[in-house]
């Protein structure tokens, strides 16, 4: 893992860089279809074979991401590809959106939830993180039933988790030591 984002930093950091001068929203969007069509195995099997040039395999992510791709995108793309770094591309565009999100003083926000949460208990929650976080964010909830009840909240490298999970597993800890 650490090896991937090592291959990704210097590409996500270009990326940014000529983003900046352009819609860096709508790079984002085209930038998240194409991370997603490359986790794909079969298309990185694909990609991988000697008979298959790189403008096919170009072709395909398009076509699988079901976006016009900005010339600047389709150039990075180009890149990427011919330096044999489609199974990094995720990776990049994690590390491009943690440099858009920066330059914005946003930070991306996971909320696992083993419940859903309805629209303004989010805003509460959100509101509450953003002063815990002392950044402004950009929160995606998911659902983990696992956790039984509570939130886990995932801010960069920052863990907040007051999950009924993590609750039993800390009273655990604590009656076996």
């Amino acid at each position: 893992m650490a090896e991937l984002a090592t291959i990704a930093r210097p590409y996500a950091e270009a990326l940014f860089q000529v983003a900046s001068r352009q819609d860096v929203s709508t790079w984002r969007q085209q930038l998240d279809a194409l991370a997603l069509v490359a986790q794909d195995s079969q298309l990185r099997q694909f990609a991988d074979s000697p008979k298959v040039s790189a403008e096919q395999v170009i072709d395909v992510m398009v076509a699988a991401a079901k976006t016009t791709l900005q010339p600047g995108v389709l150039n990075f793309l180009r890149e990427v590809i011919a330096n044999g770094r489609l199974a990094a591309l995720p990776a990049m565009v994690e590390q491009f959106h943690v440099l858009a999100n920066a330059a914005s003083g946003v930070a991306d926000a996971r909320i696992y939830s083993a419940f859903p949460i309805e629209p303004a208990q989010l805003a509460e929650v959100i509101a509450t993180l953003e002063k815990r976080f002392g950044r402004k964010l950009q929160a995606h909830v998911e659902l983990e039933p696992a956790l039984i009840g509570g939130i886990r909240v995932v801010v960069g490298d920052e863990v907040l988790d007051t999950s009924v999970k993590a609750r039993l597993e800390r009273m655990k800890a604590a009656l076996a030591a």
